[in-house]
């Protein structure tokens, strides 16, 4: 098998040192100009490819952008959001050089494999999405100059370049809607206390109950999974059976409601009214096709990498986009 060939062939055949061609295949734009074309001519000649690691190497590139989920795998893999929000970061690459590599950890909290990972820079660029104000995450990422955009407003890190979609709008959308159907008993299920999208969920929740008048202590907490949404309904209906509209702050938590709901003899949205988050695919298959907000997690993602790679290119972007939510209105309400 013929021998690779090698940067000291490409110097050999374009009349260079060495280290000029290395010059010039890495993009140094100091070499003279009849030199440049010397060593590409060379380069095309010979079928020379720089080797991944050396470039990297030379260049203090990667070549790779990481998307950090701080989430445990099973949610990571069940749950359709974050496939939704790979796959618009994964679009946003197409004509990128660069690859996509997860980053994850643990359902325990962070370990040490992410600060090296990003100490040693195994990545040009970050992507940060469903963040927890964890103290040692919060850390990590403060402590970073890795370039990092977050989707979703950032709790506990401030400064920082982030895409969203107006959580406390769409918590006052869904909770008016509920009100001009005439429900008056109406609780929410929220989702982590320590999530900036929570937070603003049930502030939208309570200030749209507040305005109108009517109590807003009925709530139970889930974590944005289909369990926790059952498991938080049947926490309502224990405190609070007269309950007659629940908005829910995702749309599996939501299904998981209704279950409960149906399970318990109460029918939707006849007894009581539910309005979920998210309008993922699966809100308007359900057996009582869901109301619910939009949150546009593709676009949102899309978004997302393409501010970093701006980032990346040194160009100068606003620190935050911020989308406008809608409601979808379907029978569950």
């Amino acid at each position: 098998m013929v021998p690779a060939p090698t940067l000291e062939d490409v110097a050999r055949e374009a009349g260079v040192s060495r280290a000029t061609a290395s010059r010039v295949v890495r993009g140094d734009a100091q070499v003279a100009e009849v030199k440049v074309a010397a060593v590409q001519k060379a380069v095309r000649k010979l079928g020379y490819v720089p080797h991944p690691a050396a470039r990297a190497l030379a260049t203090r590139q990667s070549d790779a952008i990481g998307v950090l989920v701080p989430e445990p795998e099973s949610r990571i893999f069940s749950d359709p959001f974050f496939a939704s929000a790979i796959a618009g970061v994964n679009r946003a690459l197409k004509d990128s050089q660069k690859q996509l590599l997860l980053v994850m950890s643990g359902p325990d909290g962070v370990d040490d494999r992410l600060g090296r990972f990003l100490q040693q820079r195994h990545a040009d660029g970050l992507v940060v999405m469903s963040q927890h104000e964890d103290p040692t995450l919060v850390k990590v990422l403060r402590s970073s100059a890795v370039p990092m955009v977050f989707i979703g407003r950032p709790v506990g890190i401030n400064g920082v370049h982030h895409v969203d979609v107006d959580n406390v709008t769409g918590g006052r959308l869904a909770t008016q809607h509920l009100i001009d159907r005439g429900r008056r008993r109406i609780a929410t299920i929220t989702g982590p206390a320590d999530m900036a999208a929570s937070q603003d969920r049930e502030t939208g929740w309570r200030l749209a109950l507040e305005e109108a008048g009517l109590d807003a202590s009925r709530r139970a907490r889930g974590t944005f999974t289909l369990t926790s949404g059952a498991a938080a309904a049947g926490e309502l209906l224990e405190s609070w059976p007269d309950i007659d509209g629940i908005f829910v702050a995702s749309d599996l938590m939501a299904l998981g409601a209704i279950q409960v709901l149906h399970a318990r003899g109460l029918r939707v949205p006849d007894d009581v009214a539910v309005v979920g988050y998210d309008d993922l695919p699966l809100a308007a298959e359900g057996q009582v096709p869901l109301t619910t907000v939009t949150n546009p997690v593709g676009e949102l993602a899309m978004l997302a990498m393409e501010m970093l790679l701006a980032l990346l290119q040194g160009e100068d972007r606003p620190s935050k986009v911020v989308l406008s939510p809608e409601l979808r209105i379907r029978s569950s309400s």
